[in-house]
């Protein structure tokens, strides 16, 4: 407890992060708030001194939206998919990367290697992947192709090529593409945290259920799974927070468009949605941010209940 003689000092320290704090979160939040419900808020009408009545008629125009419904699927679809394989993944290689004593320091940096990589970067090498690539050079009789990395292996295996994500693929390998991604990517996180987990179990319960004789899967079933409960809790959290913000890694693959040539859009999400409507329609990019914000606490005061039954601490 800091004394009421020297709180004042506390105060002084923690000053720069509080103004820092209240400038660059509180007030964009407010600002937020206080243009969703201006009636068509435009930020060069507003500079010019027009005034907009309160309503919610920005809200209206964002549930009306035909595309709204398409990109709330896709953010959700994503998010079912994505979280609880990237969590499972996490789990089992933090379990076997604990396990392996000997090349571990050096298998965690390379699981961690994409969480230090741009994300749009590396969405650009998923493309290059899964694209299909047919050029002229020369004669305009000599196509030269290639059905992409992934493709080659499926044929190596006896499979057929997929169109993944050029022009006419379906909408399914779509969003196939787009689950591989953002799990591989979400990957390094998890690992990290479970791993400090395990790291930080106490050793005797692994060694009571040695002396028993229980087998590994009852001993990562009922010891493992159960102390590492509230590092799960946490990642599933945070993986549908960031999950219902997903928006660089289609923009990495895909490009601006949202989606393969001649379907553009489809594969647009929330967050997408707000920053094409930022553009011109800043009341209507704010009241569709309000409303991801509120679907994304809805879903997290879920998980924390669900959690508080199956956490142990």
């Amino acid at each position: 407890m800091v004394e009421s003689k020297h709180r004042w000092k506390a105060w002084l320290y923690l000053a720069p992060a509080i103004i820092l704090l209240l400038i660059f979160t509180v007030w964009p939040i407010i600002n937020t708030l206080h243009m969703s419900v201006q009636e068509g808020y435009n930020q060069s009408l507003a500079v010019a001194g027009h005034e907009f009545e309160y309503g919610f008629g920005n809200f209206e125009r964002v549930i009306e939206y035909d595309n709204f419904i398409t990109c709330l699927k896709n953010t959700m679809i994503l998010c079912v998919l994505t979280v609880p394989l990237s969590t499972i993944l996490a789990l089992v290689i933090a379990v076997c990367l604990n396990s392996i004593k000997p090349l571990s320091r050096f298998l965690q940096t390379i699981y961690f290697l994409p969480y230090v990589t741009n994300s749009i970067a590396i969405g650009m090498v998923f493309a290059a992947m899964f694209n299909i690539v047919g050029n002229n050079i020369g004669n305009e009789n000599e196509l030269i192709t290639t059905a992409g990395i992934i493709n080659n292996v499926i044929e190596f295996f006896g499979g057929d090529p997929v169109n993944w994500i050029n022009a006419g693929s379906s909408y399914w390998a779509n969003i196939t593409v787009m689950t591989i991604y953002i799990v591989w990517n979400a990957l390094p996180f998890k690992i990290l945290i479970l791993l400090g987990g395990l790291q930080s179990v106490n050793k005797q319960y692994y060694d009571a259920a040695k002396v028993d004789g229980t087998s590994r899967f009852r001993v990562f079933t009922k010891i493992t799974v159960p102390l590492l409960s509230p590092m799960i809790a946490y990642v599933v959290i945070t993986g549908f927070i960031g999950g219902f913000k997903e928006y660089s890694s289609i923009v990495g693959i895909f490009g601006e468009k949202m989606g393969p040539t001649g379907a553009d859009g489809s594969l647009n999400t929330m967050v997408g949605f707000i920053y094409n409507a930022i553009e011109s329609q800043q009341g209507t990019a704010s009241a569709a941010a309000l409303i991801l914000f509120g679907i994304i606490f809805i879903v997290t005061m879920i998980n924390l209940y669900v959690s508080k039954k199956k956490t142990h601490y």
